[in-house]
């Protein structure tokens, strides 16, 4: 873990003096040159008290101005929407130790046990001025997160908000899963879904994420949530007994391979060759579907029959090679018998987003603790206007 090593500044002098970083067992990226003054110091054994809930978090920041170091705790860096968190994590810290005001730190793990051992590590030392951004690998570090907030740490949590320990946070940083559902379900009526019309949903886990994002979907279809300010129309709303045409997938674990041998199975039985509106809830299931359709584990007759129904197909969060589908430039001959093929907006740049709310809270400005950052469509029409991942 980084030391860092502070230079006092005498009355009206400011000397400068470079941060000293030591390795980590994971991934890090190293602090610049940090400032101090002597009468920032804190008091002896002061510590951070955690935020009442419902509080605005700016009115006592437990670690303040220069003094503060920013732990970010993501998963490993790697292909993929959770990978991609940490490469735009490390470009927010270098962001942050450029600019001098605090120093920040990215450590990564490969599992929720080694992510619940750093936080562990980071506690165990006993600094003053710090503060941690962490993207919890799971559920399981439920413990450690409660040991932050014991420690009396302010903490942003991003992405997997932990049940229980919300009012505990500075912020929680969520992109909004339920806007996604109430997203693709809009973008079906908008092409003509009408009620009681098969639709088939590919599920990424069993987790609350896909709870929200399933729920989204019914509660817009029957009239209780908008999307873009606006409702559906009251003669297109969909009744109980209309939803029982929706079909669940069950967990596909946010897998590619997984979802192109369920829907080859799927599409086994001919008769399902009908299903139009295909909600995948995250853009790699939605790849999924692309690549069974590609490959040859569908019988061709099949394909023909449903690419005549012109079927329509959702993603979700801004994975590249979905993009290139969006832009016509991968799997362009599927995509073009096609009715629709669109995305909704989760980018795994949030994490700039979680970042930036604590160097905001540690400056004393309200931090909104609920912050849930609003979903887009994106189509073949504004594609080009949205950053994409690897």
């Amino acid at each position: 873990m980084k030391k860092r090593i502070m230079a006092a500044v005498l009355a009206g002098v400011m000397a400068l003096s470079l941060a000293a970083c030591g390795g980590s067992s994971s991934s890090s990226s190293a602090a610049p040159a940090e400032e101090k003054t002597e009468e920032a110091a804190p008091a002896e054994g002061q510590e951070a008290a955690a935020p009442a809930e419902g509080e605005a978090q700016a009115e006592a920041p437990a670690a303040t101005g220069e003094q503060t170091h920013i732990y970010v705790l993501t998963a490993s860096e790697d292909h993929g929407w959770t990978g991609s968190v940490a490469t735009f994590a490390k470009a927010k810290v270098e962001e942050v130790n450029a600019e001098g005001v605090y120093t920040a730190e990215l450590i990564t793990s490969a599992s929720a046990a080694e992510q619940i051992t750093t936080i562990e590590d980071i506690i165990s030392k006993g600094e003053k001025n710090i503060a941690i951004v962490v993207q919890p690998l799971d559920d399981t570090v439920q413990s450690a997160i409660q040991q932050i907030v014991d420690a009396g740490i302010p903490y942003v949590a991003f992405d997997r908000i932990i049940a229980g320990l919300e009012s505990t946070a500075v912020s929680n940083v969520k992109g909004d899963n339920a806007g996604i559902g109430a997203a693709a379900a809009a973008y079906f009526v908008g092409l003509g879904m009408k009620p009681g019309d098969k639709v088939y949903v590919y599920e990424g886990d069993t987790s609350s994420v896909t709870a929200l994002r399933d729920q989204g979907f019914v509660d817009y279809l029957k009239g209780d949530v908008e999307y873009a300010g606006q409702k559906i129309a009251d003669d297109a709303k969909w009744t109980d007994e209309d939803l029982k045409a929706v079909t669940y997938s069950g967990a596909m674990n946010w897998s590619r391979s997984d979802t192109k041998s369920s829907f080859e199975s799927l599409m086994g039985d001919s008769a399902n060759a009908d299903i139009k509106w295909f909600y995948a809830e995250d853009d790699e299931l939605g790849m999924g579907i692309l690549e069974a359709l590609a490959g040859g584990g569908i019988d061709d007759a099949t394909k023909t029959a449903f690419f005549a129904n012109k079927p329509v197909i959702t993603g979700c969060g801004g994975l590249g090679e979905f993009y290139d589908v969006l832009k016509g430039t991968n799997y362009a001959d599927i995509s073009a018998q096609l009715g629709g093929v669109m995305s909704v907006t989760y980018s795994p740049s949030m994490i700039k987003t979680a970042i930036q709310d604590m160097e905001d809270y540690l400056a004393g400005k309200q931090v909104e603790q609920d912050h849930v950052i609003a979903c887009e469509i994106v189509t073949s029409e504004n594609v080009d206007n949205y950053e994409a991942f690897n």
